[in-house]
């Protein structure tokens, strides 16, 4: 059996997430993909955009069997093998300079932690003007939920009471104390948002 496995919502998302990637990421350097889940994203991208290097990353053993077995066969020479990364252990990030960070369905189904992590990390890591990009559904002020993000929540919080869905304001107030402006909020198919960050110069 192929370690290889694909994901419905990565297939859906993935055009309308590259469009935001090619406005808002460098001319150059190296992505570093957080959550990479199936590998789908990390190929997708490192197709589209050969002048930038992407590196996925996912805590999960099964999720990197499945990244690297999508890049082997999609032979990207822009795309590295996996790395086993939970950004809510400060160590495990690659040492060398990152362009631009990206974390898609990270914060909603993972401990608060892990996104405190991954602002910490991001703040820490990228450079001045570089972008954290980070796609889901959020709860925003003065905007109730959607019935679909509603029930969404629900569910998350069922599964694991350390889930749901994240208040914007709240994320936003934790990005600025670790040096990250808040330049971009862009709606996104089936209510989801992409959170565009960007290290303060």
């Amino acid at each position: 059996m192929t370690a290889a496995r694909s994901s419905p919502a990565a297939l859906r998302n993935r055009h309308a997430i590259l469009a935001i990637l090619r406005d808002e990421l460098p001319g150059a350097g190296l992505v570093l993909e957080l959550a990479s889940g199936t590998g789908e994203h990390a190929v997708h991208f490192a197709a589209a955009l050969p002048h930038l290097s992407f590196q996925p990353s996912d805590p999960s053993a099964d999720a990197r069997a499945s990244i690297a077995a999508h890049a082997a066969s999609a032979g990207l020479a822009n795309l590295r093998p996996p790395l086993a990364l939970d950004a809510a252990a400060p160590a495990g990030w690659p040492a060398e300079p990152l362009a631009a960070i990206l974390a898609i369905n990270l914060a909603h189904i993972s401990p608060i932690e892990v996104t405190l992590g991954l602002l910490a990390g991001a703040g820490a890591r990228l450079p001045a003007g570089g972008p954290l990009l980070v796609y889901g559904p959020f709860i925003r002020p003065n905007r109730p939920l959607e019935p679909s993000n509603r029930a969404f929540d629900a569910d998350l919080r069922a599964r694991d009471p350390r889930w749901g869905l994240r208040q914007l304001p709240e994320l936003d107030e934790e990005a600025h104390r670790h040096g990250l402006v808040l330049s971009r909020v862009a709606e996104m198919p089936a209510n989801n948002l992409m959170l565009v960050w960007r290290r303060a110069t």
